[in-house]
């Protein structure tokens, strides 16, 4: 008689309660009910047919396709299959939250190096709290978060390797020579997947935050998890919490992804908690994710003043879509204002920013060089933010004394459609000035409740733009009028009007 092997689905539904709001997750993972016949040559041949299949899938999972005018990874991101499967506990690993696992994370990693001409390895990490100092990743690794696995990074900062300063920013961040490395990090890496069943990579950042603030950390502090001159990496299903710092840093890399990710730290109280800042990075989705942060949710960098110059690589091609910000600090989603090897080709599309100072938000200064170019906006909902869109070109804080003034930068090309939402105070700031003007705004489809009736409530300076259409509130006269068929209304008179009034 043929065995039968049945397999039933299953649906569990996940709640995390934070200082950000409750979160529910719905983790579904389906299968199709299956009869197998298993008589020996039946099934010889389909395992011949699983292997191709395998070997063509992975082999095709991070090519590159046209969409939306930029390069990005593919759409619909499939598991990546691993011929070796590891799992932390069989390294000796003791998931109790108080052993040190490091060495465990180390000899697995190098186990799955060693596998990195047989198409690398993956890295299972059980339910547990897993403490750790931190480790570096490898070549064709996925590292697999299981529900309830939770990843704590060692708050002793003695454990914390010291790294070089990043080459683009000079002197170091925060303090003058090495900095410290991340918890989970990488370099000179090709495909590399961090996923899971929304494990959590907690890098219990109290600790630091409190020594940041009394002056009591003589390096700059290190992000959760940094990934530098890397290319086809993806990060998705996770909650990464509390860092230390910026929380992922993907440096100098292409094609990379993120997807479903929850990025959470307290809303006050944790300097520099970005969520996301991509930085030099070229090729990268964004998507799908909700980020609760103590400094701006996503920040797109490219280095910082004469350091990012002479580095000079751009942040480009980079697309952001269906993402949920809040921070009550800085931005939803900020470009700067670290710049200084140019951001271009930017398409932000459906991001909903609540309960924050700034919901978009260009920065810059002289010394920068560089430029924002080619930055596109679409579908913005502002829900009690303060100021919804912002450029600021007077950002001056450097890295030394050491940049050059006359270094001005370029910002050019930057279209917002679809903004709406209520409760915010100034719908629009553009502040550019006679040395740093902003040229070629567009809006169009603008209608935002706002929270206070001033005369200057959309706020304009050395700015030159095209409105279409209707939008609310009233347009400074900065800009040139069309209706929604495109054809000029009004031309304006004095693109240089200034009406900032920074006291609301």
């Amino acid at each position: 008689m043929p065995k039968f092997v049945t397999v039933l689905a299953s649906t569990e539904m996940v709640e995390i309660s934070t200082p950000c709001g409750r979160l529910q997750f719905l983790q579904q993972r389906r299968w199709l009910p299956v009869t197998l016949p298993c008589p020996l040559t039946i099934f010889t041949g389909m395992w011949i047919l699983v292997f191709c299949s395998i070997f063509v899938w992975q082999k095709s999972s991070f090519d590159v396709v046209r969409l939306f005018g930029h390069t990005a990874p593919m759409e619909g991101l499939v598991p990546k299959l691993r011929p070796m499967v590891l799992n932390l506990s069989d390294f000796g690993a003791v998931g109790d939250g108080q052993t040190l696992n490091t060495k465990a994370f180390e000899s697995a990693v190098a186990a799955i190096s060693r596998l990195r001409g047989k198409g690398g390895g993956q890295l299972n990490v059980p339910a547990g709290r897993w403490l750790t100092a931190p480790f570096n990743l490898t070549s064709h690794m996925t590292l697999f978060l299981a529900e309830g696995a939770i990843i704590l990074g060692i708050q002793d900062e003695n454990y914390w390797p010291l790294m070089p300063p990043l080459p683009s920013y000079g002197y170091g961040r925060e303090h003058i020579g090495p900095r410290y490395g991340s918890l989970i990090h990488g370099q000179h890496l090709k495909d590399v997947v961090i996923t899971g069943q929304n494990g959590t990579i907690d890098g219990q950042g109290q600790l630091w935050w409190i020594k940041y603030r009394k002056k009591l950390l003589n390096y700059t502090r290190g992000p959760l998890l940094q990934i530098m001159w890397s290319s086809d990496i993806v990060i998705s299903n996770i909650t990464l919490r509390d860092s230390p710092f910026w929380t992922i840093h993907p440096y100098d890399c292409k094609n990379v992804t993120l997807s479903g990710l929850t990025i959470l730290a307290p809303v006050t109280g944790a300097p520099n908690t970005d969520g996301i800042d991509p930085d030099s990075c070229e090729n990268m989705v964004i998507e799908n994710s909700f980020i609760c942060v103590g400094d701006d949710g996503i920040a797109i960098k490219s280095g910082w003043d004469q350091y990012g110059i002479a580095y000079g690589r751009p942040s480009t091609n980079i697309l952001i879509r269906n993402v949920t910000l809040r921070s009550v600090v800085s931005a939803g989603l900020s470009i700067g204002s670290e710049m200084s090897g140019g951001v271009s080709n930017i398409t932000i599309e459906d991001i909903h920013v609540w309960e924050s100072r700034r919901g978009v938000r260009i920065k810059t200064a002289p010394g920068r060089g560089g430029y924002v170019r080619g930055v596109s906006c679409r579908n913005l909902t502002l829900d009690n933010v303060r100021v919804g869109i912002v450029v600021k070109t007077d950002y001056n804080e450097h890295p030394d004394a050491g940049y050059d003034p006359r270094a001005l930068p370029v910002i050019n090309g930057l279209s917002f459609v679809g903004v709406h939402g209520r409760g915010v105070r100034v719908p629009v700031r553009i502040s550019g000035s006679d040395e740093i003007p902003v040229r070629g705004v567009t809006l169009r489809d603008m209608s935002v409740g706002i929270s206070y009736k001033k005369k200057h409530i959309f706020q304009c300076s050395y700015v030159e733009g095209r409105v279409f259409g209707s939008v609310f509130p009233e347009p400074c006269e900065n800009f040139d009028r069309y209706d929604e068929q495109g054809r000029l209304v009004k031309r304006s008179t004095n693109q240089n009007a200034t009406d900032i009034d920074y006291g609301f």
